[in-house]
């Protein structure tokens, strides 16, 4: 709702919107369904921002609103700080950081924002157990927040959702402690798939979120539903960008969550011809 709500202030005659892709598909639907431009801008083959090509884009298209996922969805990875530094210097409108994904990456822009008067700052509770609540919140200057409010639907938050969020408020050192065994269980669950490189699995990509992408040397489409079949779901994203072609996303779970779905995965794999 927090991405439709900008999409409305910013909805100007002409305005674009730039976000790098593979990204959160969120932001060009929503650009699309209000009929602004969305500019997606090809990130590195690293997955990290490709610099240049988004300040050209900004220069060329002087979009009105950019996001940039920290960390991305669904790479895992976290963009270089300084790059989203010159970014924020170089827009000339609102570049929103959305932190969907901040209880599990050690790190955020929240402090910064008395730093820059059009960064914002977009968070859910969403993914530290809480998605039914459909809860999220953003800051950033009142200048913004103030004609976000403008916008805003009316009772869009209802008693149950403002109940939930105060219980998780009132428990947030529970929820800390659950972040932070996702985050042991991720780097371990990490060492695990590394083993796998060379044995049907091409990379291991680094991740900050609770999730970690892959890419395999079979079918993606093909190790996704073998594992499907063994009663194992994880995220096929090959088709969401050609950079992500044969790339699979793996929700980090329990320890014996973890292992079921390491059984499957080397399952498929050994049974998965390789690609090409």
């Amino acid at each position: 709702e927090l991405i439709s709500m900008l999409t409305t202030l910013l909805n100007v005659p002409g305005a674009a919107v730039v976000a790098p892709v593979p990204g959160f598909v969120m932001y060009a639907m929503s650009a699309q369904f209000a009929h602004m431009r969305f500019v997606g801008v090809d990130l590195a083959d690293d997955f990290s921002l490709d610099l240049p090509a988004m300040l050209a884009a900004l220069e060329a298209h002087r979009p009105a609103l950019v996001y940039l996922a920290y960390p991305n969805n669904p790479t895992g990875n976290a963009f270089d700080p300084a790059a989203i530094e010159a970014i924020l210097h170089a827009a000339p409108g609102l570049v929103v950081l959305d932190e969907a994904y901040e209880p599990f990456a050690g790190d955020t822009w929240m402090p910064r924002l008395a730093e820059f008067g059009n960064l914002a700052v977009m968070r859910t509770v969403s993914k530290i157990g809480l998605a039914g609540v459909r809860l999220g919140y953003l800051a950033a200057h009142p200048a913004w927040t103030d004609e976000l409010e403008k916008v805003r639907p009316p009772y869009n938050v209802g008693v149950l959702n403002e109940a939930a969020t105060e219980f998780a408020l009132e428990h947030a050192a529970v929820l800390a402690g659950q972040a932070s065994r996702i985050v042991e269980a991720r780097e371990a669950l990490a060492d695990e798939l590394r083993g796998l490189l060379g044995s049907g699995l091409a990379a291991v990509f680094p991740s900050r979120a609770n999730f970690i992408l892959v890419k395999v040397s079979a079918q993606g489409a093909a190790v996704a539903q073998r594992m499907r079949d063994s009663g194992v779901l994880i995220k096929d994203v090959g088709r969401m960008h050609p950079a992500l072609a044969d790339c699979l996303r793996l929700t980090v779970g329990t320890a014996e969550e973890n292992r079921q779905m390491l059984a499957a995965l080397t399952q498929a794999l050994a049974a998965t011809p390789a690609a090409g």
